[in-house]
């Protein structure tokens, strides 16, 4: 192929990419082949002088193509050029002062504030449109609706889904297939929702990086006053650090940038923030600004990528694994190499078309690495033998599977429904700990008991009585762990609604969202079979897809059944309606922060508001009606946002003794 083709099939691969992560928030290619790709893109241009208009070299962001309002940026948003070599970034700071800071894994928002309030949000799309998101961005959990500044104020910064939050998400979608691949993607699709219902409860974080202008303030021609000053308005600002080439008495105070760059590497694994490397900013904006950009690089910043560690390891098998779906995923088994301090030996391989693509063998050697230092995946194929072959039945009950091509990704489905793997993942859904919450019966039993007829449906495991002889025989039972078990699921009879909504496994319905409905419905049986699709839908937190699928699921005859079985073993635990004694909770808003006192953790002081009528959100809003927070005297955003809207700050001794009104 010559080298103008390749180019333009470089800028095809790169463009369907880009559309595919950005637009459609999944990945066809790892972003290591993504780098690489577009290196050699880099090259390629370079040697030949050709520059398509397409080329994701010269364009920047995505085409915009939600339906959310859109709004041109008054200056084009450029992107950032990059650089994997650390003695190549001490190289390009030279004798300057910089800033070093986290480059964040998330969508880029521009904030505009007038007259101290929030006036518009917007994201960077392609660099010249982006879309409004401004109800969005006001349900962010840190952004300051008002500021103590009153000028004209244009902000940068990264929307971000902590891992903490996304694991929470994804702990509460029951379907592992359902689940987010990432935070990026959980964020991008929380940002550019068009309910703003659901993107508050996804918990968005915006972190401040650059400011853009603010009318009237003299920042002493310095980046690392403006991060202050932002700090001072409210706003949280990326972690970063006051770098210099070299140590000397002039850099007293400033961090060595090698030393800077080492901190953050042994620091990226341990972040609550999803970071894909580094930005570096020259200190002295004058001096920045004066640089100029090229047609996509601003010159005052870079990039800096982590340099994978990329360890060659023998692929050993290539596991298909069977999901409650009936998606298969083909799993990378292969000898156990140590990789940024940890020993990997597994990866997934997500889809048939990276299969194929990877031209993957048994026995072939590959290149693993761990993408952002964290999720291990393969790099390259040196071999390419090609030899793995996608099987034609699945791996658990044997049934012809099924190729299903969506987008051009093809991937492999069991089309059984009475596969074991979609009932092993039902069953493990319907006895853990947020549902019912029997102890003893891990996958590993589950799938016993399956294969040995004991238990088909649900309902059968309130039986096992009956298969006494058949149990205790069974390798890892005797008549200890027997009883053990029967006690286990006997104590799990006594549950609470939303418990038992949650362990039907409903596409979509989480713990939370099986507290709201089972709340709504007042915890009446009849009721959560029949609630309709509008009145699912008035319901605070519950959107359209949600309830959609919550009927789907009643509507299915066979479902309702098993659902109506379950019901008939089960006692459950009818919640007091809230006494005139918590008046003062009913209706009200809380948002709960810091550590507490009195309570083992916040979803014991979240049940008692929500038992008694009331709502707890994670962030501060107009509709805030408390903060609950000990140290009222805080900086901490959350105060500080309360404090500008005039919300009242309550410590738990307050909550406990004027709105609760304990001890009267």
């Amino acid at each position: 192929m010559d080298k103008s083709a390749r180019i333009r099939e470089l800028v095809k691969i790169l463009n369907e990419a880009s559309k595919a992560y950005y637009q459609e928030a999944r990945e066809i290619i790892t972003n290591y082949e993504y780098d690489k790709l577009y290196d050699e893109l880099v090259l390629l241009e370079k040697e030949t002088g050709i520059v398509l208009a397409g080329s994701p070299t010269v364009n920047v962001g995505y085409e915009v193509l939600s339906d959310l309002p859109k709004e041109a940026h008054p200056g084009r948003m450029l992107s950032l050029d990059k650089t994997k070599d650390r003695e190549a970034l001490k190289a390009w700071l030279s004798d300057k002062d910089g800033i070093l800071s986290w480059k964040l894994d998330g969508l880029t928002i521009v904030l505009t504030y007038e007259n101290g309030e929030l006036a518009k949000a917007v994201t960077r799309g392609n660099g010249e449109i982006g879309e409004v998101v401004t109800a969005n961005a006001k349900v962010f959990d840190n952004v300051p609706l008002a500021i103590p500044y009153k000028g004209s104020l244009t902000l940068r910064g990264e929307a971000v889904i902590k891992y903490s939050d996304f694991e929470r998400i994804n702990a509460e979608i029951d379907d592992a297939d359902s689940k987010y691949k990432n935070p990026r993607n959980l964020c991008s699709g929380s940002v550019r929702q068009l309910n703003t219902k659901i993107t508050a409860e996804r918990h968005v974080n915006f972190m401040a990086f650059s400011l853009v202008s603010a009318e009237g303030v003299d920042f002493g021609n310095s980046r690392k006053n403006q991060m202050e000053w932002l700090k001072s308005q409210g706003f949280d600002v990326v972690e970063y650090f006051e770098v210099c080439a070299e140590p000397s008495l002039l850099n007293i105070g400033k961090t060595d940038i090698l030393s800077a760059i080492e901190w953050f590497a042994e620091n990226v694994s341990k972040s609550d923030y999803p970071s894909d490397g580094l930005v570096l900013s020259y200190d002295d904006i004058a001096y920045g600004q004066s640089l100029g950009n090229t047609s996509k690089f601003p010159r005052d910043s870079i990039a800096f990528k982590w340099q994978d560690e990329i360890a060659d390891t023998i692929l050993r098998e290539i596991e298909w694994s069977a999901s409650r779906t009936g998606l298969i995923n083909p799993v990378a088994i292969f000898d156990p190499v140590d990789i940024e301090g940890s020993t990997v030996s597994r990866a997934s391989v997500h889809n048939i078309s990276i299969v194929k693509e990877l031209k993957l063998g048994i026995g072939d050697t590959i290149s693993v690495y761990k993408a952002n230092m964290i999720i291990p995946q393969i790099a390259e194929n040196k071999t390419c033998s090609g030899t793995v072959t996608v099987p034609d039945t699945c791996p658990v009950c044997g049934s012809h599977t099924i190729i299903k091509n969506e987008n051009g990704v093809e991937t492999l489905f069991c089309p059984n429904e009475d596969c074991p793997a979609k009932q092993i993942k039902s069953f493990s859904l319907f006895v853990s700990r947020d549902a019912l919450n029997i102890d003893g019966l891990s996958e590993a039993t589950i799938e016993k008991f399956i294969s040995k007829g004991i238990i088909s449906e649900f309902a059968d495991l309130f039986h096992i009585e009956q298969y006494w002889d058949v149990i205790v025989s069974m390798e890892g039972f005797g008549r200890k762990s027997f009883d053990n078990l029967v006690a286990s699921i006997n104590k799990a009879r006594e549950t609470t609604m939303s418990r038992f909504i949650y362990s039907l496994g409903i596409p979509g319905i989480g713990v939370a969202n099986a507290r709201l409905i089972s709340r709504a419905c007042g915890d009446d049986w009849e009721t959560v079979k029949n609630i309709s699709f509008e009145e699912l839908t008035g319901i605070d937190g519950i959107g359209s897809i949600m309830a959609e699928g919550y009927r789907a699921f009643f509507d299915n005859e066979k479902k309702r059944k098993i659902a109506d079985a379950v019901f008939t073993e089960l006692v459950i635990e009818k919640k007091e309606a809230p006494s005139d004694t918590n008046s003062d909770i009913a209706g009200k808003t809380f948002v709960i922060t810091g550590s507490l006192e009195h309570f083992g953790n916040r979803n014991e002081l979240k049940e008692i508001i929500e038992n008694a009528g009331g709502k707890v959100s994670g962030s501060v809003s107009k509709k805030t009606d408390y903060l609950i927070n000990n140290d009222i005297t805080s900086n901490s955003s959350k105060n500080k946002t309360a404090k500008e809207l005039g919300v009242p700050i309550i410590t738990e001794e307050q909550f406990l003794k004027e709105i609760l009104k304990e001890g009267e």
